[in-house]
């Protein structure tokens, strides 16, 4: 599945950040357009954030090919490929999903260099200076593809600190204990609870309110089908408690376990540490003085997915936002690599007439009208 890595050379057109489905998708995009001076770095393996799910996580929208109609699978990343069909699977794990990000990259020979961890990004005067591990790196256009599984929100609230982060739990049969808090009744909450109580656990969940009734229609904002389903099941066992109007606002030690602190006052006492489903602080971070961000923490980006302090450096993947727009599903955020791609193709001089057998072309150059409240573009 892998092929021979390319030798780095000192200065590109293009250095993509991150070989994950972002990464690898924009890739694939850059070489429909003929551009070849270009490179994806990254600091572990392709798909290395997705090997990091827990074991029995599954993606929650399903992979079905569906090109006899025109249509992607849900889950893929390019044209003409689906991991339903190379990984016989309606809904994969991590790892799986991982094997069909190395498929593709070997398939379409990318010019991927791995054990590259970026250290940081400055502007200089003809584009950007990469620093990495392995020396610096010039580019004219940064994309950065690096996702947030990896980042996840490990303080959100005081105390913080004697609760766990779902993200770093390697499989739920490895838990001790009986009985177990989660605090997030979104997707990870939930994903949390479900196999948490499929194994005779008894799990209780705290968040502010209902994930399954938001009044949106959009699944970044609302649970899944999926997911709703196996709530289903949970709640059927009669080993899952849902407390949807207690926000918590801290932790603290208690002779008994973990107190759990509720915005009200109420002081609930986990016997184990309480299981933390609070999303993820994404990578953007890393380079944070290269953005502007608006009120709710998420990166200001133009209408092609730019910087707007830093021309030249764009992103890719789940941490994209726009007014009314949340693209943290690999259906909604593969969207973009053409908008990206075009984008700086146009500066390069180079033409997008490949795209043209994929997508609008009228999209890449204009503004995105449609980014209004309510937009799901």
């Amino acid at each position: 599945m892998n092929h021979e890595q390319p030798a780095l050379n000192e200065r590109y057109d293009i250095i993509i950040v991150g070989a994950g489905a972002a990464g690898i998708g924009t890739g694939i995009v850059l070489q429909d357009l003929g551009i070849a001076q270009y490179v994806i770095i990254e600091r572990d393996s392709v798909g290395a954030s997705f090997k990091r799910w827990p074991e029995e996580m599954r993606f929650i929208t399903p992979s079905f090919p569906g090109n006899a109609f025109g249509m992607l699978d849900l889950n893929a990343v390019a044209i003409g490929t689906s991991p339903a069909c190379t990984l016989n699977r309606e809904h994969p794990s991590g790892p799986q999903y991982a094997e069909y990000l190395q498929v593709v990259a070997a398939h379409f020979r990318l010019p991927i260099v791995t054990g590259i961890d970026v250290t940081n990004v400055r502007a200089i005067d003809d584009g950007f200076l990469v620093e990495t591990n392995q020396g610096d790196r010039e580019a004219r256009f940064v994309i950065w593809a690096a996702g947030e599984f990896q980042y996840p929100r490990t303080n959100p609230f005081p105390g913080a600190e004697h609760g766990r982060n779902t993200a770093s739990v390697g499989s739920w049969d490895a838990l001790d204990g009986d009985a177990f808090s989660i605090i997030g009744g979104y997707e990870s909450g939930m994903d949390a609870a479900y196999h948490l109580t499929q194994r005779g656990k008894r799990v209780q969940i705290f968040d502010a309110a209902p994930s399954w009734d938001t009044g949106s229609g959009d699944p970044s904002l609302a649970l899944s089908p999926y997911t709703r389903e196996r709530l289903g099941t949970a709640l059927a066992s009669g080993r899952l408690a849902l407390h949807f109007d207690t926000p918590v606002v801290a932790l603290e030690p208690d002779p008994a376990g973990v107190a759990i602190i509720a915005e009200s006052g109420q002081r609930i006492v986990s016997a184990t540490p309480p299981l933390l489903a609070t999303g993820f602080r994404g990578s953007l971070r890393l380079i944070g003085d290269h953005f502007a961000w608006d009120e709710r923490g998420n990166a200001i980006l133009t209408a092609h997915d730019e910087s707007t302090r830093s021309a030249g450096l764009f992103v890719v993947g789940p941490l994209v936002r726009h007014p009314g727009a949340i693209f943290c599903f690999i259906y909604k955020f593969r969207q973009r690599f053409a908008v990206v791609a075009a984008t700086i193709a146009a500066r390069m001089g180079v033409s997008v007439e490949p795209l043209e057998r994929y997508y609008d072309n009228t999209m890449f150059l204009e503004d995105l009208s449609c980014c209004d409240e309510g937009c799901t573009c």
